[in-house]
């Protein structure tokens, strides 16, 4: 049993949460869903909201001095300062279109922030059960095995996957895929699934070498992949080749052998 207030008692009480949320996506998958629109094609459903209001009812519970930053209630009561307290930062339901869809990309992310750093990483696919999770200086894991990230050492052999986005103006759009289209001269293939926190677990798993993505919804996003990734093995950065910064809705990630050529090419493709 883990010492309440320890990094592996925060570990399991996060896994816990992020199996009850499990739940409740299982449950919802193949029935028919109620969806609201955030913006023209950024969706939520009751699903995302009850399983938001199970996770932070959960964690408070046990945490009740801890702060808190979700998707939904920072879409409903506006956004929340990282500070250096304990924060838990959540995305009850991250592929809330694949879900609608009933494409099994989907998970819970769970982040826990200390001094504004990564420390507790649990992400959970309820679909497909793979729960991917880290502690700080203590590796990341696949249903409890040890995962690495790749070693793919060259661009033209490396499988990138990124998104579109939610935004359909027609200069973001423009930007987006003229990136893409010079991406893709430069590395094996492409994939659009369609979650950010599981695009980065991707990485840190190996099935994919390279991420990135510019202007997704918040750090509820990455919080848990992030750290996922860099225990793992991998680089998290901007895009930009600068330091990555959870807040900023920004981010790259690769193995740790591509990220000079990759950053070299997101520049050029600019």
């Amino acid at each position: 049993m883990a010492e309440k207030g320890s990094v592996e008692d925060f570990l399991a009480m996060a896994v816990d949460a992020a199996k009850k949320a499990g739940e409740i996506i299982r449950s919802g998958f193949y029935e028919i869903k109620r969806v609201e629109h955030k913006g023209q094609v950024d969706l939520v459903t009751e699903t995302d909201k009850a399983c938001e209001e199970l996770i932070f009812n959960f964690l408070k519970l046990h945490y009740p001095d801890h702060k808190f930053i979700g998707e939904e209630t920072t879409a409903a009561f506006g956004a929340t300062e990282l500070t250096d307290e304990p924060t838990w930062i959540v995305d009850p339901l991250d592929g809330t279109t694949n879900f609608v869809h009933g494409f099994p990309f989907v998970c819970v992310s769970i982040g826990l922030t200390i001094g504004k750093v990564p420390t507790v990483g649990v992400v959970y696919n309820p679909i497909m059960d793979e729960l991917f999770t880290a502690v700080r200086g203590k590796g990341a894991f696949l249903n409890g095995k040890p995962i690495r990230a790749s070693s793919q050492d060259e661009l033209m052999t490396s499988l990138l996957a990124t998104e579109a986005g939610t935004k359909r103006d027609k200069s973001t759009l423009d930007a987006s895929t003229n990136r893409i289209n010079n991406l893709l001269f430069k590395v094996r293939s492409l994939r659009m699934s369609g979650s950010c926190a599981l695009n980065l677990c991707g990485v840190a798993c190996g099935r994919l070498d390279l991420f990135y993505e510019v202007g997704f919804g918040g750090p509820w996003d990455i919080a848990a992949g992030a750290l996922i990734v860099t225990e793992a093995g991998g680089l998290v950065f901007d895009p930009s080749g600068g330091a990555f910064d959870i807040i900023a809705q920004r981010v790259a990630a690769s193995n740790s052998f591509l990220k000079d050529a990759f950053v070299a090419a997101l520049q050029e493709s600019e």
